[in-house]
């Protein structure tokens, strides 16, 4: 039979993964080493769940649950659900009990897979709100007493006969269901978003000609594969036949860079934002001279951004200057990250153009995106020696994108999904009768088809005299300060824009040192110097704005926005709505001070 090389479902990912037959398919930690998963072992565990799951009844169109950090047991589960037809379900591993049995119940899983007793004992107390739910199996270690794990299953399993498996897996169409994604959102209860086997294959095919992996490539997995970015990504490695190492957890990928030596990952704009502002930090603490290297390292990088985009090295004397700013600095930071990176990939959120600009001159390559869970979930990507910064790249291959009167993005082609499950009306308003999908982005398309986010629809701030402002930009500029955290900036319906802000408090402490200051936390946030430290950064990047986006008032808090604190979504976007409604006196205290100043100013 001829090696198959492209997919039409997920079960011929499956396929094709199993052709590249690898020593090191995945890599995980087990026991402090760094140990290996053959494709042989992968496709054995899948045969050993695939009979696992025929005795529990499942049939094709059920619903799976998978409730779980990335790991091995992520593609076993998925790839065995897939083969027989179900639908698998993905819930983030950052819910609370509650929130996870919404989406369980929701979707109608029978079956849900949950990591780690904590979590395990958690939905276990919600089985009321889940009546549909016949068995809920764990993974990992020290399950209470008579509940099955995913290891034991494997372990008293007979492999479902490949030849079996196969037939099965065959019958799967591109039209057939493959998975739920359940939207974060940023207010309400979060929708099933219904994605085909076509949809995300349409996505897999396309991006992975894009993406220049290899199978002597070895990848990074650590953004949550609930997330539809990095789960077709990690399809793609499958296809490819690069090697997966999931990381141990979002807080270890420092060390885990060091110790897999990756090609390439994929995260969202807060792991690269978090990366800078310890470089910042450190270069702060430094000495005079060092300092000075480093901000002559930076312009020299600045300069060079147009070479390094094209993947070319400056001629003439700038050339020798890169390379000297290399060897200096850049190549210290390009070391943290293993030694053998290539280039990484975001999406999720818009990356701030400093940001991205600043890894660029780094010689540190971050390939920007755009998409939604709902658009499976490339729509335009940056390419290999042909990125544009300030944007996320051209238009996929098949997918159609075109500006709506408001500035609305909209998209068509065969990512797009079949709808929300249950929500007619909400499937309605987001796909309109000539197949265009709204986005609820505002962005624009230039000359040479590259397209720019420049804010959410939804999220555009109207001020008292009618101005429409987008917030993102505002707050990406606030947050380039390294004394500055997470930012929300305000305004809606109000005569001027002001700003919550989260310090970066481990910055601000050694600021205050030096400084010979209280470095207690409360002492900080009321103390005249560090208002005067912030007046100081506003007046800075106020100076880079338009008037009418300068912000005129602004408060800090005591405490970061976090996903359990209900102000981040899982994949790390502020929940805007909630986050003002929480602060909402706060909010108005704030305005009636600054009011107050103006009038006695």
């Amino acid at each position: 039979m001829q090696e198959q090389t492209s997919a039409r479902t997920l079960c011929d990912v499956f396929f094709i993964a199993k052709s590249h037959d690898k020593p090191d398919c995945l890599l995980h930690k087990v026991g402090g080493e760094w140990v290996p998963v053959s494709t042989a072992e992968l496709v054995e565990a899948v045969q050993r769940l695939a009979t696992a799951l025929e005795r529990l009844g499942v049939k094709p169109g059920d619903r799976v649950a998978l409730m779980a950090e990335n790991g091995v047991h992520w593609p076993t589960v998925d790839f065995a659900c897939l083969c027989l037809g179900a639908v698998v379900v993905p819930i983030y591993p950052t819910l609370t009990p509650d929130q996870a049995a919404y989406v369980a119940n929701d979707c109608g899983a029978e079956i849900a897979f949950v990591e780690e007793r904590e979590r395990f004992d958690g939905m276990q107390g919600e089985r009321a709100d889940m009546p549909k739910i016949r068995e809920l199996i764990m993974i990992g270690d020290n399950p209470p007493e008579g509940v099955e794990t995913l290891a034991g299953i494997l372990e008293s399993s007979e492999p479902m006969p490949w030849e079996e498996l196969e037939r099965r897996a065959r019958e799967v169409e591109p039209d057939d269901l493959a998975t739920f994604i359940y939207t974060s959102g940023t207010t309400g209860n979060p929708k099933g978003v219904m994605l085909t086997h076509g949809n995300i294959t349409s996505n897999v095919e396309e991006s992975k000609m894009c993406l220049e992996i290899t199978s002597d490539h070895t990848a990074l997995s650590f953004l949550p594969l609930s997330h539809s970015f990095e789960r077709t990504v990690d399809y793609v490695y499958f296809v490819r036949g690069a090697t997966i190492a999931y990381a141990e957890s979002v807080a270890l990928v420092g060390p885990n860079l060091m110790e897999v030596k990756p090609h390439n990952f994929v995260s969202v704009p807060r792991v690269y934002e978090k990366v800078l502002a310890k470089v910042n930090e450190g270069v702060a603490k430094s000495s005079p001279l060092k300092q000075r290297i480093f901000k002559w390292a930076t312009g020299v990088a600045k300069e060079a951004i147009p070479y390094r985009l094209r993947g070319k090295r400056p001629p003439g004397m700038l050339g020798i200057k890169l390379s000297l700013a290399d060897k200096l600095v850049f190549g210290k930071i390009r070391d943290r990250l293993g030694g053998r990176f290539e280039f990484a990939m975001s999406g999720g959120a818009p990356l701030s153009p400093d940001v991205a600009a600043f890894f660029w001159g780094a010689g540190v390559e971050i390939y920007e995106g755009y998409g939604l869970t709902e658009t499976s979930p490339v729509l335009t990507v940056n390419r290999r020696h042909a990125a544009k910064l300030a944007t996320v790249g051209q238009i996929l291959e098949g997918v159609e994108l075109k500006i709506a009167g408001d500035g609305e993005i909209l998209a068509r082609g065969p990512n797009i999904m079949k709808g929300y499950y249950n929500l007619p009306g909400e499937t309605a308003e987001a796909i309109d009768d000539e197949g265009w999908f709204h986005t609820g982005d505002i962005g624009e398309l230039d000359d040479e088809g590259y397209l720019k986010i420049t804010d959410r629809k939804k999220e555009l701030i109207v001020n008292a005299y009618g101005k429409n402002i987008a917030p993102a930009p505002i707050e990406n500029a606030l947050k380039s300060s390294r004394f500055i955290e997470q930012a929300i900036v305000i305004g809606d319906r109000r005569k001027f824009l002001s700003a919550l802000l989260v310090p970066d408090f481990e910055t601000l402490k050694g600021w205050a040192a030096k400084q010979g200051l209280d470095a207690e936390r409360s002492v900080l946030l009321g103390g005249g110097r560090v208002r005067e430290l912030f007046d100081r950064e506003l007046e800075r990047i106020n100076g880079k704005l338009a008037k009418y986006e300068r912000v005129h008032a602004w408060e800090l808090l005591d405490s970061e926005w976090t996903i359990e604190s209900g102000e981040l979504t899982p994949t790390q976007k502020i929940k805007r709505r909630v986050i003002v409604a929480r602060y909402a006196g706060r909010i108005d205290d704030l305005y009636a001070r600054a009011e107050r100043r103006m009038t006695d100013g």
